[in-house]
């Protein structure tokens, strides 16, 4: 009886995040009449079933947020949807042959299919932010986590397949996926779990290295080892991007944990060290530098992308071409390789202007500042470490994909939350995204308490009347 009424609650109104929905639907409709006049040389509407359907879905989620009754955050559902929003104009624009699959004897092509995994991804982030009230499965089997995730990137070796120099994907069927985008989240509960367990004695300084002050070893060794393994792992699959996100995310934890500088440093220096070693080790990394360092050395060869990348940004100048009249492809044939996945920026950047780009980083910034707000408000550190670690997944490989594109770090071959093509990556980051909903929840609502009836009123009197006369006659 218990347990069924702590389930009754009442609907609550979310009205800053139907607000900004939309905002965001009216913003969707307007790129996509832009997006279908420009194709059609006129006003025109095209056919926006796709975006209907997107749309839809969202409006779904926010009603089932209301019925759900629970306090969440209200700004990150806009936020995701409009990245999401914006991955599907882009899809929509480019030739549809990119990504061909068939389900159930149909086959799609790009758009509909970066749909179908929103629509997965969404219905998945929904679940776990109405679903999940209890963190006991995260916080009490992080070692079981942890061997979890290092057990699924050592099926690439067995089943994966290799993909410009990298081991990334395992195909089941007609499913290809990669692995390390789970890791990331698996990675951050470990190191959240950790952490939280052993804030106190890591933040002690027992052991001194130099000038650089350490936490007492056998403590740190136990994280130190599962980064390393994890990290070892991709390395030698040469997926060095999740390799790089993974070092972040664990350097940002561990200063969050402890407010020790010196493990900024001493990470920033393994870093270096490790960089050095890699590029002399793996042609593989040698040549993502070198096209970092001058595009233009060959810029029809290994330096294409980049080059082509960097002209995308200065055709769009401060407004951008507008959608639909840039040139994602020339032909048949995409100026940029790969343009639905590693240079989704640059493609969006293109059409959008400078000022469209800027919007793109705001929307990480607000995702940013929304989940390390809910790691400042979290009950205890566990919460607050996992909020903090999964927002900083998030924002660190929008970073590095963004900064890749630019040419201000090397290119790695990770996607763009949210607005790259990608099944693995829009479920993991969704993944994510539902977990932060979850913890940014101040409690379920109580119902009104019940109001008495006028015979239960007129009893209340009638007995403080009694109370008033015993305690005078006494």
């Amino acid at each position: 009886m218990t347990a069924s009424r702590a389930w009754r609650v009442r609907p609550r109104l979310r009205p800053r995040e139907l607000g900004l929905l939309i905002v965001v639907a009216a913003t969707l409709f307007c790129g996509w009449v832009s997006l279908a006049s420009t194709e059609a040389g006129e006003l025109a509407l095209g056919e926006p079933v796709v975006l209907l359907v997107y749309l839809g879905l969202l409006a779904l989620l926010h009603f089932s947020f209301v019925l759900a009754g629970r306090r969440m955050d209200e700004v990150l559902l806009p936020a995701v949807g409009l990245l999401g929003g914006l991955s599907l104009l882009l899809m929509a624009r480019l030739p549809q042959g990119l990504v061909v699959q068939s389900f159930a004897g149909r086959e799609l092509g790009l758009g509909p299919l970066q749909l179908l995994w929103l629509s997965v991804a969404l219905v998945l982030l929904g679940t776990l932010a109405i679903v999940v009230r209890s963190d006991g499965w995260l916080r009490y089997y992080k070692y079981s986590w942890a061997a979890a995730g290092v057990a699924l990137l050592l099926m690439v070796f067995v089943l994966g397949e290799e993909t410009n120099g990298a081991r990334l994907s395992v195909s089941l069927g007609p499913l290809t996926g990669q692995p390390s985008e789970l890791l990331k989240i698996i990675l951050v509960v470990f190191l959240a779990g950790y952490l939280a367990d052993n804030r106190p004695l890591l933040a002690r300084t027992s052991t001194n290295l130099g000038p650089i002050a350490l936490p007492p070893v056998p403590y740190l060794l136990p994280m130190v080892a599962m980064w390393g393994i994890a990290l070892s792992i991709v390395i030698v699959q040469r997926d060095l991007g999740a390799a790089l996100l993974f070092f972040s995310v664990f350097l940002s934890l561990l200063y969050i944990a402890t407010q020790r500088v010196s493990f900024v440093i001493l990470g920033v220096l393994l870093f270096l060290a490790g960089g050095a070693v890699l590029y002399n080790l793996f042609d593989h990394v040698q040549d993502r530098v070198d096209i970092w360092l001058d595009p233009f050395a060959d810029a029809q060869d290994t330096g294409f992308q980049l080059v082509r990348a960097l002209y995308a940004f200065g055709r769009g100048g401060i407004l951008g071409t507008g959608l639909g009249a840039g040139l994602p492809s020339v032909g048949n044939n995409l100026a940029i390789p790969l343009l639905h996945t590693d240079f989704a920026f640059a493609s969006l950047a293109e059409e959008l202007g400078l000022l469209g780009g800027l919007a793109i980083l705001a929307l990480y910034l607000v995702i940013a500042q929304r989940g390390l707000r809910i790691a400042a408000s979290a009950a205890d550190d566990f919460r607050g470490l996992l909020a903090a670690g999964l927002t900083l997944v998030i924002v660190i490989q929008a970073a590095i994909i963004i900064g890749g594109n630019a040419k201000l770090v090397p290119l790695t071959g990770i996607t763009l939350p949210f607005v790259s093509y990608g099944g693995s990556s829009l479920i993991a980051n969704a993944i994510i995204v539902g977990l932060l909903l979850a913890l940014s929840d101040q409690g379920v609502e109580p119902p009104p308490p019940r109001r008495a009836s006028r015979r239960e009123r007129a009893s209340d009197r009638a007995r403080q009347i009694g109370g008033r006369i015993e305690e005078a006659l006494s």
